[in-house]
């Protein structure tokens, strides 16, 4: 990178599905290696980079619940969805030789790390990605909750959204609405009273009431992560008012 980033350290969230790429349903491995690629691209320039990656192309717990599997149950086995999301990425960008770690909220000791906030921080400084598996470890909170949560631990500067497919946050259902218009910048609060589809009002919520500055953009272009980190105007950013670490 030519320029220094906005952000030292920052945690990218990506939905399960924008690992899916051309497929139905799993994980596409050239979609991976793209996706590798571009963190091994921030991480070389200096960014501090912790990830948290859905399930919802293996499993999501709602859906599951929706079919007759009792609601913990199901999320358990979300959650264990993102440890294999988890393990493909780190196995991505081990053979980009970019050095990684996983750390699950649920302790699988053969596979990977338990989740220590210290250890955690440790391997940032140390220049590795840390990708968080196991969302926060307990059922009825999203993965979007355990990145809002594991970004406050870790004292990220911001939070990266990637979608699958939408370039930011709309004012109405893009997919119902054929008039619906891209947003460039909301607040917390008037997202949540609006019920705009940034991340779950859990989450959202969490990163208002800790000031933390939200990224929404379209995954679907790799190269908008180093164009969000270095400041440039892409999707739509949500702050508080008058919160410095959100202007652009």
């Amino acid at each position: 990178m030519n320029q220094r980033p906005a952000c030292k350290r920052v945690l990218l969230k990506l939905s399960g599905e924008a690992l899916v790429g051309d497929l139905d349903y799993g994980i596409d491995p050239q979609r991976m290696r793209v996706i590798a690629a571009e963190i091994g691209y921030v991480v070389a320039g200096g960014t501090e980079l912790a990830v948290v990656v859905g399930g919802g192309n293996i499993f999501r717990g709602v859906s599951g619940a929706s079919q007759g599997i009792e609601r913990a149950t199901a999320d358990y086995m979300g959650m264990l969805a993102t440890v294999m999301n988890s393990m493909a990425l780190q196995d991505a960008l081990r053979r980009l030789a970019v050095d990684s770690r996983v750390q699950s909220a649920i302790h699988m000791q053969e596979i990977c790390e338990p989740y220590i906030r210290g250890r955690a921080i440790r391997h940032l400084e140390k220049g590795r990605v840390v990708i968080f598996a196991g969302g926060t470890g307990n059922p009825y909170f999203s993965t979007d909750t355990a990145a809002a949560l594991r970004a406050l631990e870790i004292g990220a500067e911001c939070l990266l959204m990637g979608k699958k497919k939408y370039d930011g946050v709309y004012d109405a259902d893009p997919e119902s609405d054929p008039n619906a218009k891209m947003i460039e910048r909301i607040t917390h609060r008037e997202a949540l009273e609006r019920g705009l589809r940034v991340m779950d009002s859990t989450a959202l919520s969490l990163c208002m009431d800790n000031h933390l500055p939200i990224m929404v953009f379209n995954m679907s272009v790799p190269e908008n992560i180093r164009r969000v980190l270095r400041g440039e105007p892409v999707g739509t950013i949500v702050t508080n008012d008058g919160d410095e670490r959100g202007e652009r």
